[in-house]
């Protein structure tokens, strides 16, 4: 199954900086976001996430399964 961009902007609309986001790629390593906001949607047309200092692009046609959950614990 592929997830299309407006789909996976529309599952992380809700993100507001208070969570993490592990994306899951196919084929590849994990991509953990600390405290993720989806970045607004630009002419470019990238989906990007952004933790508030590094924007991730993420390559929606190779995302196997995201986890949303809790900011990770700080040590």
């Amino acid at each position: 199954m592929t997830i299309a961009s407006d789909q996976l902007r529309s599952a992380l609309a809700d993100l507001n900086g208070q969570r993490r986001v592990r994306l899951h790629f196919e084929n590849g390593p994990s991509c953990d976001i600390e405290n993720a906001l989806l970045v607004p949607a630009e002419a470019d047309n990238l989906l990007k996430l952004t933790d508030g200092s590094r924007e991730y692009l993420v390559d929606t046609g190779r995302i196997a399964w995201i986890e949303i959950g809790e900011q990770l614990a700080q040590n």
